[in-house]
């Protein structure tokens, strides 16, 4: 899959969990040095502006988190597809401020799950419509490489 390659991509050769575990402050840095203008404006022409993409963020720990515990609970399940479009519609009427309190919930939450995974845990795999198999490990490092892809898209907006 070209998407889960480029965010995989993205990643690199950092470490996933020291990525998992500084997006939380860089989140909250970067909201703190926006102003209202700067949630309204996009990193690119047709492309999410940054209320969007932080409330992308917190919806998407979300999901990881849940697609995490399924394949660790049942190894093989299928794992649900979302549609991010969709629940985009909603985020101009939700408070930026708030999705990165969710997020930071939500990302000590998994990260404390991840810290407790054993070799077994790691290779687990789920089935994704869109991909196939991914196992957790892939998993966590899209959710890393997913965090560089919209870190910086927020600090592109603001250096506008």
């Amino acid at each position: 899959n070209a998407y889960l390659q480029r965010i995989l991509d993205t990643l690199g050769e950092h470490d996933p969990i020291d990525v998992l575990r500084v997006t939380p402050q860089r989140l909250a840095t970067l909201l703190e040095g926006m102003g209202p203008g700067d949630l309204e404006r996009s990193y690119a022409p047709d492309k999410w502006d940054a209320r969007h993409v932080f409330a992308h963020l917190a919806d998407v720990e979300l999901a990881m988190g849940f697609r995490l515990r399924l394949v660790l609970g049942q190894p093989g399940v299928e794992l649900p597809a979302f549609g991010q479009d969709v629940w985009a519609q909603r985020y101009e009427r939700l408070d930026p401020a708030l999705a990165v309190e969710a997020f930071r919930g939500l990302r000590a939450w998994n990260l404390s799950l991840l810290a407790t995974l054993g070799l077994d845990d790691w290779l687990a795999e789920g089935y994704h419509p869109e991909r196939g198999f991914e196992s957790v490990d892939v998993m966590v490092r899209f959710l890393a490489g997913h965090d560089i892809n919209h870190l910086a898209q927020l600090e592109s907006i603001l250096a506008l």
